[in-house]
């Protein structure tokens, strides 16, 4: 990649910089994976303040999603000639905004229009960061470095959602709302501060050139893979609180413990899956897709038994998101003339699948199947990962 093809990503001198850039930015998709399921861990109190059910007490996980998916590639494009570093920097000060409303507001609908804003946010910056830390790391190294700044999510699984989930039951499920924006803002600052100019003189971004590197298939196909391999693992780990309490029969105080094994599964699958996948892409990814329908389909059938499940939880994070910097890193690569839009539209991807599993899973949950009916729904998707996994792999 040249540095016009990344549109004057800002590229620090220094491999020590280089590398402290990418985890500035990990750092900030800590904070977005964060908010994104902390309420996971949380449904059953938000539900009993505002006085809704868990079903619906779950759309703020799919209203999430949605202005992920609707606001990414808007963002990307509003903030195409806005320097990298200020549209980082504005992004963490909505972010922070919307957490704000959040925690203050007791009206349910309000709630939802805050998440969503701060979902627009969320897009808004990791599209920019997607593309500034594989500018900096070069072609060689973006999957790695992709691996670390997804790897920021997938920490949020292990330290900031379980975290959260006991502050929460601790405090009330506003406390760890408070510290959010209160954290966001503090990385507006940071981000500011070390993410350097964009360079002068390179050519101005391009809209017409981002909507025309959307025209190899082989990145809709990415697009494909994204959304279904976020619908199914997230499907299930949506409503991972109901099942442990229901189906499982383990105490709602065990929950985050749990949710630090399934976040410890996931930052070693996206590191992993960032070092592997940069050597064999595609072996990688068959293997996660067969992997992540066999867990599945297992936890379906033992979620029963606590060990069983537990041990299963771990291995969904595991493999449901080794592919995720593999595939973001595919769509940069195709996309190499104009990346932003492409990267965002990953994003999106990923969202979409977890808005429409998140939803037909919120749907399962009523239904007779109970707290396994999430899960079911989650390995119904997980099956469809092969159809476009196979074409790309014939068209690449």
């Amino acid at each position: 990649m040249t540095v016009d093809t990344l549109h004057r990503a800002p590229v620090p001198k220094t491999p020590a910089r280089r590398r402290a850039l990418v985890y500035l930015l990990g750092a900030g998709t800590f904070l977005m994976g964060t908010t994104e399921f902390l309420v996971a861990g949380l449904l059953p109190e938000i539900a009993a303040d505002l006085s809704v059910t868990v079903a619906s007490a779950g759309l703020t996980i799919t209203v999430f999603a949605i202005g992920m998916i609707v606001g990414t590639p808007l963002m990307a494009v509003a903030t195409l000639r806005l320097p990298r570093r200020i549209a980082l920097a504005v992004s963490l000060l909505v972010f922070a905004a919307g957490h704000l409303v959040v925690a203050a507001a007791s009206d349910f609908t309000l709630i939802l229009a805050a998440r969503f804003a701060t979902a627009l946010a969320t897009g808004a910056f990791w599209a920019v960061a997607a593309v500034v830390a594989a500018r900096a790391a070069g072609p060689a190294a973006s999957s790695r470095a992709l691996g670390v700044v997804l790897g920021g999510g997938m920490l949020a699984n292990v330290l900031g959602v379980p975290l959260g989930a006991l502050t929460g039951q601790s405090i009330g499920w506003r406390g760890p709302f408070w510290v959010l924006a209160v954290l966001a803002v503090a990385g507006a600052a940071a981000v500011y501060r070390f993410v350097p100019a964009d360079r002068s003189g390179e050519p101005a971004p391009s809209v017409r050139a981002e909507l025309a590197s959307l025209r190899d298939t082989r990145v809709w196909l990415v697009f494909a893979s994204a959304a279904i391999v976020c619908g199914s693992s997230l499907a299930a780990y949506s409503f991972i609180a109901p099942l442990l309490t229901e189906s499982t029969g383990l105490a709602p105080s065990a929950i985050p413990l749990v949710l630090v094994v399934y976040g410890l599964g996931a930052l070693v699958g996206s590191f992993g899956g960032g070092s592997l996948g940069a050597r064999r892409p595609f072996a990688l990814m068959f293997t996660a897709a067969a992997a992540t329908f066999t867990v599945l389909s297992l936890l379906s059938i033992f979620s029963h038994i606590p060990i069983a499940a537990v041990v299963l939880i771990g291995l969904l994070g595991l493999f449901g998101m080794a592919t995720n910097p593999v595939l973001i890193g595919k769509a940069v690569q195709y996309a190499d003339r104009a990346p932003t839009l492409a990267s965002a539209l990953s994003t999106s991807a990923f969202n979409f699948g977890t808005a429409v599993g998140s939803w037909f899973a919120g749907m399962a949950l009523e239904t007779a199947l109970g707290a396994t009916g999430p899960i079911l729904v989650g390995t119904a998707i997980a099956a469809l990962y092969f159809l476009p996994l196979g074409l790309l792999a014939a068209r690449d």
